[in-house]
C-alpha cells in the first residue's frame, strides 16, 4: 500500500495544546489519599505538581475542585494549591463532578473541549465525571499517574472502563512534553526543563546531567 498523497508536516487534531485544552483536578484531599493503595502515594503527588506546574507554564485554563473539604475530606492538596496560589477551589457535596453546576460551569466558561482529568479516587470520582463528559461530547484525557485507587486493581478496572468509553489514558510527563512538542519554542524551553528536572526521576536527572556537561541549552 502506497503512501498518501497528501502526506505533510502538520501536527494531528488529537494533540493536546495550551489552546484547546483545560485541566480538571479532582479531590486531591488528604482524606482521599488516606484511601489510595494503587501505587505509591508520594509518586501521585509528584505527578500531580508536576501536572500542574505544565498547567501553569503553558496557561492552561485549570479547574480545582474538591469534596466535602470541611467536614470530611480535608483541604486541596498543598503541593497543588501552591502552585495556583489565591485560584478558586470548588467544594462540592457530589461524589461526581459533573453533577456539581459550579465544576460544569467553570469548565465550559473556558470555551474548551478536551479536558485533561486527574484525581482520587480512581473508580469512582474520575470515572464519574469522565462517562458524563464523555456523554456531553467532551474528549476526556485521564492522567493515571496523577490518579490513584483503593487498589491496583481498582484503579485499571476504572482505566478501562473510561477507555472503553473513549477516554485517552495519558501520564504527566506526557501531556507536558506534548504541549511543548518542540524544543525550538524558547518561551516555554527553560521552564518545561525545569519542571522536568524536579518532577521527572531518572529523566530530571538526565536533564541535570546534560547541562552539567554540555551547556543549559541541551534539549531534553
Amino acid at each position: 500500500m502506497s503512501a498518501p498523497t497528501d502526506a505533510h508536516a502538520a501536527p494531528s487534531a488529537d494533540l493536546l495544546t495550551p489552546d484547546n485544552a483545560v485541566m480538571l483536578f479532582v479531590d486531591h484531599q488528604p482524606q482521599m489519599f488516606f484511601g489510595v493503595g494503587s501505587s505509591d502515594r508520594a509518586g501521585i503527588i509528584n505527578a500531580t505538581v508536576g501536572l500542574a506546574r505544565a498547567a501553569r507554564v503553558f496557561d492552561v485554563p485549570t479547574v480545582l475542585t474538591t469534596v466535602a473539604a470541611s467536614s470530611f475530606s480535608g483541604p486541596l492538596l498543598p503541593q497543588l494549591a501552591e502552585v495556583f496560589p489565591g485560584h478558586e477551589v470548588l467544594d462540592r457535596t457530589t461524589m461526581n463532578a459533573w453533577e456539581d453546576e459550579a465544576v460544569v460551569a467553570a469548565v465550559r466558561a473556558t470555551g474548551r473541549r478536551k479536558i485533561v482529568l486527574s484525581g482520587l479516587w480512581t473508580e469512582v470520582c474520575l470515572v464519574l465525571p469522565a462517562l458524563s463528559a464523555l456523554e456531553q461530547g467532551f474528549e476526556v484525557y485521564v492522567v493515571a499517574d496523577a490518579s490513584g485507587g483503593v487498589t491496583a486493581q481498582a484503579h485499571e478496572h476504572a482505566l478501562d472502563r473510561m477507555t472503553a468509553a473513549g477516554a485517552v489514558p495519558v501520564t504527566w510527563l506526557q501531556v507536558l512534553l506534548e504541549l511543548q512538542r518542540d524544543w525550538a519554542r524558547s518561551e516555554t524551553y527553560t521552564q518545561v526543563l525545569d519542571v522536568v528536572k524536579q518532577h521527572g526521576g531518572a529523566y530530571g536527572m538526565g536533564v541535570v546531567y546534560a547541562q552539567s556537561m554540555i551547556g543549559e541549552h541541551a534539549a531534553g
